[in-house]
């Protein structure tokens, strides 16, 4: 926030400077027919036009990274093999006789695992979507001749919910060498659900600040025009701040980071199952700052020479990127999950003015 204020500042602070400039389109005086500078108030709607991007997630398991795999229950074993590979016929009775008294494989016996496909991966179809939102907008202009001014487009930062979309799950496969190999390999394959985005409501929250500037040309003429369309273009600026992560898709992070600290510690197993690791993992989210081009159409009506009304359209194409990482003391980085936001918004926005 603090870079923000110090930017909308920094601003507003050079609009004196411009007024004293020694250039050629300085060169009207007042009493020419405008005022030189107006402000404006009015409600600012906001609505996203981008579509959910993938997420990508990274662990600290390296692809072919060999694990202990512990104490892990036959019926896990038998779940996790992968469809049509071949078992040896001793070991797949082993495994239905433990399984059928619900008996653990003890890790004396169930060996290590070769582990791929958790290292890096990516989820189509996940993502986040902005959702709409209405604020108070501030819009503040100075002419620097009748025609042309610089506009500064401010307002209420709002709380703005991040609709989450599909589910996420983690590719896993290994080949399980247990009892030391000598009754063959296993090869295992899942799909191990880590959350669904969309099933607790927005998945995220957080508070924009979006100041932006733009240059901008008014038709028509001052004392003449009552209506006068304008246009302009320019530069958005996009910070955000207060962000919060949906506490379902938290808990949720949380058993993820659990499992790949599992596989850390050589409990492979209880990775599959589920089970607490001896980490504490903390999930964080974060956004990047962004710049967007901006243009805008609009126009001002004048009840009389200092009061008017204004409505716009301005179209922003502006996109970040969020990471939600997951850490612990212990073990350091243990997820990260990165995806683009493409929020690219259409700006509506009608209010009442003041010119002096």
């Amino acid at each position: 926030m603090k870079k923000t204020l110090l930017c909308v500042a920094t601003s507003i602070a050079a609009l004196p400077m411009l007024t004293h400039a020694d250039l050629p389109y300085f060169s009207l005086q007042d009493g020419d027919g405008f005022k030189r500078f107006s402000v404006s108030v009015g409600a600012l709607h906001v609505m996203p036009q981008g579509k959910a991007q993938p997420f990508r997630v990274n662990t600290s398991v390296k692809e072919s990274e060999t694990a202990k795999v512990g104490d892990i229950k036959a019926q896990t074993v038998l779940d996790n093999i992968k469809p049509g590979s071949s078992v040896n016929p001793l070991l797949k009775a082993t495994l239905d006789g433990l399984a059928l008294i619900n008996a653990d494989v003890p890790s004396a016996l169930s060996g290590t695992a070769e582990i791929r496909g958790l290292s890096q991966w990516d989820n189509p179809g996940t993502g986040l979507e902005a959702d709409d939102v209405t604020t108070l907008g501030i819009m503040t202009n100075y002419f620097f001749t009748d025609n042309i001014s610089f506009e500064m487009k401010a307002g209420i930062p709002p709380k703005v919910d991040l609709q989450g979309k599909g589910k996420i799950y983690a590719p896993f496969s290994a080949t399980a060498t247990p009892m030391g190999g000598a009754l063959g390999n296993l090869e295992l394959e899942n799909d191990i659900f880590i959350t669904d985005l969309e099933a607790h409501g927005p998945a995220a929250s957080a508070r924009a600040w979006t100041p932006a500037f733009e240059f901008q040309y008014h038709f028509g003429k001052t004392g003449v025009n009552k209506f006068r369309p304008y246009i302009g273009v320019g530069m958005m600026y996009a910070y955000f701040n207060e962000l919060e992560i949906n506490p379902q898709t938290e808990k949720d992070l949380i058993a993820a980071g659990h499992m790949i600290a599992n596989i850390k510690e050589g409990n492979a197993g209880a990775s599959l199952e589920g089970k607490k690791s001896s980490a504490n993992p903390k999930v964080k989210l974060e956004a990047t700052d962004a710049f967007a081009p901006i243009a805008t159409v609009g126009f001002t009506y004048d009840f009389n020479d200092k009061w008017f009304a204004v409505g716009s359209v301005s179209y922003a194409h502006l996109k970040n990127e969020t990471t939600i990482t997951v850490k612990d003391a212990t073990h350091g980085e243990l997820i990260k999950s990165t995806a683009n936001i493409e929020i690219n918004p259409i700006l509506a926005y009608a209010g009442v003015g003041y010119r002096f």
